[in-house]
């Protein structure tokens, strides 16, 4: 699996990706474009074998405390394997390297799998838009994180995880001269846009 920064020249596989997912409210290529040429905006791809399987975007000006999850989207057959959550593990990264302090984003009412990939991240509901998702006449759940709250938890995970790590090495005698890598490992699922708000995990 391979997760890299989306440029415009993955408009197509996007595309096709978009329209498999969200087949009622998918982007117009023209909508997507933009989103992708975007100062504002930064999207990543997730391949496996050459073939891209998922995509996700994070709307955040550069300047702003506020960000919103634009979209996620993971291919159905490789759903349920994390990748929802690396790609909005990697979008939450790129906030917190813009300074964000608040992170934004639709879910649909009827995407419990999304609502439980936000919730176990650290998102809550702070309101519902009725029947935002059309012709679905689906309600949008909007959620919001604290984005230094969740940095913060992060970094004393991965501070605990560095001397359970050591222990764990010396049990196995290999002593205090092992090296542990305390970065946390990221894995992902589906979501949103402040255009349409939408997602797939």
């Amino acid at each position: 699996m391979v997760t890299r920064t989306a440029t415009v020249d993955d408009l197509d596989a996007i595309m096709a990706l978009e329209r498999t997912s969200f087949p009622t409210d998918a982007w117009s290529p023209a909508m997507m474009r933009e989103e992708l040429a975007s100062p504002h905006g930064w999207y990543v791809v997730v391949e496996e074998t050459g073939r891209l399987v998922g995509y996700a975007g994070l709307r955040a000006v550069r300047g702003a405390r506020d960000a919103d999850i634009q979209t996620i989207a993971i291919a159905e057959a490789a759903r349920g394997r994390g990748r929802g959550r690396a790609l909005l593990t990697a979008l939450l990264e790129e906030a917190v390297r813009r300074e964000v302090h608040d992170v934004f984003l639709e879910v649909r009412a009827d995407n419990p799998t999304a609502q439980e990939l936000y919730l176990s991240e650290g998102f809550a509901e702070v309101g519902r838009r009725p029947r935002y998702y059309q012709p679905d006449d689906v309600d949008a759940i909007v959620m919001r994180l604290d984005l230094r709250g969740w940095s913060a938890r992060r970094a004393e995970a991965a501070d605990g995880a560095a001397p359970r790590a050591a222990e764990s090495d010396r049990s196995h005698g290999i002593g205090s001269e092992a090296s542990t890598d305390p970065r946390p490992v990221h894995s992902s699922e589906s979501v949103t846009s402040s255009a349409s708000g939408k997602g797939w995990c």
